[in-house]
């Protein structure tokens, strides 16, 4: 039997999964209510991908830009954003990509307006799907992420959401792995430091408010194994690549 080499990390909240023998390889604080930041918006890509897979939705179905959307996710906001014009028509893979290289707010508000009419009733939808997958520990209040006293998860339950959306969407996954995107003529980088030079990476998403700090959902496989690492609670862009 070899021996378990010790991983160090400065998180306040961690996990490493392998997800072929359903192994925690570490555990910090897994299972502690934490704020997700916009690695919520993986849960409001695991409903829209599940749209396209039932059919009820097409990659190329185009979805308007609400004034709401644009005001409370847009270049107003202050937040990470897709800068959509308001009352455009935006196609699907577009909201996509928006959502996972951009973190766009404005995208996932597009996106849960478009599916469930509103944003509240697209994150009860949201917080519904985590249950039904076994994210018991997760409730969702809106569809970005944006700080709530009530939206909440665990970095146990971001880890079931990594994997699940690898496993159940294997036709969309790999816009988690795009590295940058540019609409409306703005390009932007995807923030996963993951993505550049990691050997085998190919996932998913970052997070960063002041509550929550600095988060990464992340995800690589080497030599046919795969990983799942999420971590959270971190001070800064250079401490969460590290």
């Amino acid at each position: 039997t070899g021996t378990a080499q010790g991983i160090e990390t400065q998180a306040r909240e961690a996990v490493v999964l392998d997800p072929q023998t359903d192994t925690v390889l570490l555990n910090k604080n897994a299972d502690q209510s934490m704020p997700p930041a916009s690695m919520s918006k993986m849960m409001t890509v695991y409903l829209l991908f599940e749209s396209l897979k039932d059919g009820r939705v097409s990659l190329d179905d185009k979805f308007r830009v609400s004034e709401n959307a644009w005001r409370t996710g847009g270049a107003k906001s202050g937040s990470s954003t897709m800068f959509l014009p308001p009352n455009s028509e935006v196609k699907v893979e577009d909201l996509i990509r928006g959502i996972i290289v951009q973190s766009g707010g404005d995208a996932c508000i597009v996106v849960a307006e478009n599916l469930a009419g509103s944003e509240e009733a697209f994150a009860r939808r949201m917080t519904a799907k985590a249950h039904e997958i076994g994210m018991t520990n997760s409730n969702f209040v809106n569809a970005t992420g944006w700080p709530n006293p009530d939206h909440r998860t665990t970095a146990h339950d971001l880890a079931i959401l990594a994997e699940r959306t690898i496993n159940d969407f294997p036709e969309y996954y790999h816009y988690y792995a795009e590295r940058e995107f540019t609409y409306n003529d703005i390009r932007q980088s995807n923030r996963n430091p993951l993505l550049y030079g990691y050997a085998g990476a190919d996932g998913l998403k970052t997070g960063h408010t002041e509550e929550a700090g600095y988060g990464l959902t992340g995800t690589a496989v080497q030599d046919g194994r795969r990983l799942i690492v999420v971590v959270n609670g971190l001070d800064s862009n250079k401490a969460r690549a590290s």
